[in-house]
Formats: structure tokens, C-alpha cells, sequence
């Protein structure tokens, strides 16, 4: 019965690409294939009685609660027009630099990512607010869209991010299910907080390249990346500068230095991070009482749709784990010619191709809990593997043609600027990930260093 694992995982694939609701394409699939086995004698159903027990574990998990917080938070300063703000002070600050609005838009990216954290929000926001000046600065489309698209997904690694929440909650239970496999029966943890400690140094790597790459351009080709000339009347004063990067720095140091300073957790970061985004939004944006509910709606069907896939999620891996796939895979991966190394370079070339295809979030909830346990059981570190997943996912954003932040960035894109240009726009940015994930591979203290530091 060793293909029924393989055979079930490809089931809910095709499910999932026919555009049926994630939650119960998972859920569904996996309650199929376990009755069938009930019936053919293949199947044990005592592995169904701990399904309840899975869902009160999922309904009862303090990590996950930050989930709809950061989420509100984010919503929220999309919907006060921070980011407006912010753009065209930069932009007016790096104007006589050639490329500076490029620049500006990398840095909004940036920041808007430390303080959302939702890749969709990011790239709609950054579309609709600098793909229009950029055109009309005479910056090339190609330019303009690939700078948007990777600035945008760079709240996949920075944190505080969604996935590394996600990521970090499944790559805690994969080492201790690693661990506990291996006779240690009183494992280290691994939080959320070594995620974000593990990411800062990558993610602001990933910006310094995306930098050095638009520098390098507007020197070897200045005729697509004119300099912004303003008026002396629109220099920046130090008091408008500070007010429209006060909103999201403030929020950034009080939201990641209290988890990184160990004064809270990631939930209760969030917490201040959401009652501080109402605070800002309320003193520097337009909050108001139909607002406020309009976000709390979005709040509630995003976080809805993370805890109902969550739940179909685990009753897909126990009915997988219940059919043998958890061995199937580790034979699989173990008998591998290179060991560990391999092992990775497979899985990281899966998650990469499954991207494509599968949100974020699937590919969290569904492929890393198979893969993890036997990843982390090979002596790989489980926050460097953590954050190198998160970096994969963060360039399969960005691959054509079934790019995320590609969909996200053409919805909102003129007409004049062609899919095509989108696409030769991102490549340059997509090697500098692939570049990024191999220094990372080749110097692992990167991700490391940090959370040692800070965390023992």
C-alpha cells in the first residue's frame, strides 16, 4: 500500500487546481481515501479518534492567536493610507538620486512588510501608489513592475510575518516529532520568536541586493531609470519626514523589539501591534466607525480561512501518516545518494514547483509537516530550515507564469504595461533570491547567529 500516500497527496492537488475551497479539499479528500480503507481493510479507524483531539489542539494553540492580530494590523495600516504617505516623502528624499524611486519603493516594500506582513496587501498597495508615478517619472514598465512585485513579497520573510508564524508553529512540532523519534523524549523548543530573530539578517540582505541591483542598473543603463527632478518648494523638512515614517517604525520597534528584546511573545506582540495600528491609524490615517468594521470583516474572513484550512490540513496528514506516508517519505528522502544535502535540495525543489500552484498556506499546513520530522531528523537546523522554506516561497511568489504577486500586481496594473514586462521585470529579482538562498546555504550563521544570541 505505499503508493495510496502519493496517490492521495496527488488527489488533493488536482482538487485544489480545480479551484475547490482549500479547507475541504483537504479535509474531504483525506475522509474519502480513510473510509474507503475502513471498508477494504487497509485503514485503521482508531486513527480518527484523535481528530477531535487534533481541532481542540488547533482551537487551544496561544501561538496561532497572533494570527488574526498581525492580520488586523496589517489591514489596517493598508487602509489608513500610511503607505502613501510614506512613498512620496521618500520619494522626494532620494529625487536627486538616479533610481531613487526605485529606491523609495524598495524601502516603502520594506517597511510596509515589518509592519504587515500580507504579501497581497503589499503589492495591490504598492501598485496602485508608485507603478503609476514610476511610469510617468519615465521609468521603464519592466523596471517599475519587477521593483513593485519583489518589494511586495518581501513581507513573506521580514518579520513579523504570517507565514513565519505559520511556519514557525509546524516547524516546532516537525523537531519535536524529529526528536522524539530519535529517543529524546525532552526536546528543545522552537518559537516563533527564533523565526523572526532567524529572518532579520536575510530579509534585510535580500533589500541591501535589491538595492545594489537598482544602482547598478540606473549606472549601466540611466535611460530606464531617470532621476526625479522636484521643485525647491518639495524638499523634505525633518518634521515631514518623521511624520510619515513615524507610523510604521513606531510600530516596527514596538511590535518586533518587544519579541526580539524578549518582553512579550509573538501573540502578545501582536496584540500591541493591533490596539497600536488602531492607535496610528487613528492619529495619522482617517479611521473611523465604517472603517473600523470594514476591517474587522476582512480580519475575520482572512483568519477564518487560515483556521478552516489548518483543520483540513490535519485531517489530511493523519489520514496520510494513517496510510504509512511519513514512512514512505523518510525511506524515500533517507535512501537519497548525498545524505541531508540532497534531501533538501529535493524537497526545497518541490516546495518550490509547488508554489506555482499551491498558496502559502496549503503548501505550509500540507507539505512541511511530511517533510519537516525527516528533514530535522537528518541534523538540519530547524531555524535555518524555516527560514530557507520561507525564502523559497518568497521567490516562487515571483516565477512566472503562475507568480502570486505576478496575478496580484497585473489586476491592478494599466493596460499599457504588458504581462510580458511584468514577467522580464521579476527575473533579475528572482536571481538575486536563488542568489540569496545559496550564500545562505553555503553561510548558515547567517540565520543562526541571531536567535543564538538572543536566545541561547
Amino acid at each position: 500500500m505505499d503508493w495510496v500516500p502519493f496517490i492521495l497527496f496527488v488527489c488533493v492537488v488536482c482538487f485544489l487546481l480545480t479551484g475547490f475551497p482549500v479547507a475541504f479539499a483537504l479535509g474531504g479528500t483525506a475522509l474519502i481515501f480513510a473510509f474507503s480503507g475502513i471498508l477494504a481493510g487497509t485503514f485503521e479507524a482508531a486513527f480518527l479518534t484523535a481528530l477531535p483531539t487534533r481541532i481542540f489542539g488547533i482551537m487551544t494553540n496561544e501561538t496561532l492567536v497572533a494570527v488574526p492580530l498581525f492580520v488586523f494590523m496589517g489591514i489596517t495600516l493598508e487602509r489608513a493610507n500610511i503607505a502613501a504617505n510614506l512613498l512620496e516623502t521618500l520619494s522626494m528624499l532620494f529625487s536627486k538620486l538616479r533610481g531613487g524611486l526605485g529606491i523609495s519603493v524598495t524601502v516603502v516594500g520594506m517597511l510596509l512588510a515589518a509592519s504587515t506582513g500580507i504579501v497581497g496587501a503589499t503589492v495591490v498597495t504598492m501598485g496602485l501608489l508608485s507603478l503609476p508615478t514610476m511610469l510617468k517619472k519615465g521609468y521603464a514598465p519592466s523596471i517599475a513592475a519587477g521593483t513593485i512585485c519583489a518589494s511586495g513579497t518581501l513581507g513573506q520573510i521580514i518579520p513579523p510575518s504570517i507565514i513565519l508564524v505559520m511556519l514557525g508553529d509546524v516547524i516546532s512540532s516537525a523537531y519535536q516529532r524529529s526528536q522524539l523519534s530519535q529517543g529524546n523524549f525532552s526536546p528543545n523548543t522552537v518559537s516563533v520568536g527564533d523565526l523572526f530573530a532567524g529572518a532579520l539578517i536575510p530579509g534585510l540582505m535580500l533589500v541591501v541586493l535589491y538595492i545594489v541591483y537598482l544602482l547598478f542598473k540606473a549606472t549601466v543603463h540611466p535611460e530606464l531609470m531617470p532621476a526625479n527632478h522636484i521643485n525647491k518648494n518639495e524638499t523634505v523638512v525633518p518634521r515631514q519626514f518623521f511624520r510619515a515614517a513615524a507610523p510604521p517604525l513606531i510600530l516596527i520597534f514596538s511590535v518586533l523589539g518587544s519579541i526580539l528584546a524578549g518582553l512579550a511573545t509573538p501573540t502578545e506582540a501582536a496584540g500591541v501591534g493591533a490596539m497600536g495600528a488602531a492607535i496610528i491609524a487613528s492619529y495619522f490615517g482617517s479611521l473611523n466607525p465604517n472603517l473600523l468594521r470594514e476591517i474587522m470583516r476582512a480580519t475575520l474572513r482572512i483568519s477564518s480561512m487560515v483556521f478552516m484550512i489548518l483543520i483540513g490540513a490535519s485531517i489530511f496528514s493523519l489520514v496520510f501518516r494513517g496510510y504509512g506516508g511519513d514512512d514512505v517519505v523518510h525511506s524515500m528522502l533517507s535512501s537519497l545518494p548525498g545524505g541531508a544535502f540532497s534531501a533538501m535540495i529535493v524537497v526545497m525543489l518541490i516546495v518550490f514547483l509547488l508554489g506555482f500552484v499551491l498558496d502559502f498556506i496549503e503548501i505550509t499546513f500540507v507539505v512541511v509537516p511530511i517533510v519537516g520530522p525527516v528533514l530535522l531528523s537528518m541534523g538540519l537546523d530547524p531555524v535555518w530550515l524555516g527560514i530557507m522554506i520561507a525564502i523559497n516561497l518568497q521567490t516562487s511568489f515571483l516565477t512566472p507564469p503562475f507568480g502570486f504577486a505576478l496575478f496580484y500586481l497585473r489586476g491592478v496594473a494599466p493596460p499599457d504595461v504588458s504581462t510580458s514586462e511584468i514577467y522580464r521585470g521579476v527575473m533579475p529579482f528572482i536571481g538575486i533570491q536563488v542568489f540569496a538562498l545559496i550564500i545562505l546555504t553555503l553561510f548558515p550563521s547567517l540565520v543562526t547567529w541571531l536567535p543564538s544570541k538572543l536566545y541561547g
